[in-house]
């Protein structure tokens, strides 16, 4: 069956055309993968010591700090990380690939829901990067498991 063209199904087309490239423009820089940085910061303190963290600009990272306070649990995982298990899971619409993996990375392990604080070289599968600790992470070193609190500053 032929639909047959006539000067209304032209004219819609021609505009719907006409839109696509304004729709494309608006969503360029809205990366769900970002890894450019906000200007939100977390503190993680346990033990006595503390840690800050700048959050990125991606779905992920906001649900994270929609959640905020939190006190948890972080413990020891591997030799290159501690995590902390978080009271739900947060949206994955931060997932993407990213390469450059380095020490200092905030991520969240999608399979399990946990942070993933890493203070040594890492490469894994499944992760959404949520952010960089700001300066020194020296007290993810500080080995055991301990109360966390999570907190924006």
């Amino acid at each position: 069956m032929t639909i047959p063209m006539t000067r209304r199904r032209m004219m819609g087309g021609a505009l719907a055309a006409m839109g696509l490239p304004v729709a494309a423009r608006e969503q360029q820089g809205r990366d769900p993968a970002s890894q450019e940085p906000t200007d939100v910061r977390i503190r993680i303190t346990f033990n006595d010591l503390s840690i800050t963290a700048t959050l990125y600009d991606n779905p992920s990272a906001r649900d994270l700090n929609s959640m905020l306070p939190l006190d948890l649990t972080i413990e020891d995982f591997g030799r290159n990380e501690k995590i902390v298990h978080l009271p739900r899971k947060l949206t994955e619409d931060g997932s993407g690939p990213f390469g450059n993996e380095q020490p200092g990375d905030l991520c969240y392990f999608k399979l399990w829901g946990n942070l993933a604080l890493f203070y040594a070289d890492y490469r894994w599968d499944g992760l959404i990067r949520l952010g960089r600790f700001d300066n020194s992470f020296d007290a993810l070193l500080v080995r055991g498991e301990y109360p966390v609190r999570i907190e924006r500053i």
